[in-house]
């Protein structure tokens, strides 16, 4: 792949952690690139996504134990930041 667009991708993928999480660590950016796969097949194919957690429980279990995590990420910063109405 094309290095400026790997550059440029991963930028993405940083903002789009920081954002949603508030954590730009490296291991936050694998999280949310796994989150944001999985929500995305998911959405477009869900019959490939249930017989996959059906036939790979442990790691249907990791993928929620992800979502989740960023979803509370994801409230905590929100609950920091200040009403703006």
């Amino acid at each position: 792949m094309n290095t400026d667009f790997e550059k440029e991708f991963n930028a993405l993928v940083l903002k789009t952690a920081e954002l949603i999480t508030g954590d730009t660590s490296p291991e936050m950016l694998e999280k949310i690139k796994v989150w944001a796969f999985f929500n995305h097949v998911h959405k477009s194919l869900p019959a490939l996504t249930s017989h996959w957690n059906q036939t790979h429980p442990e790691s249907k279990a990791e993928v929620r134990r992800i979502f989740e995590e960023i979803r509370d990420l994801n409230q905590a910063l929100q609950a920091k930041k200040p009403d703006t109405k």
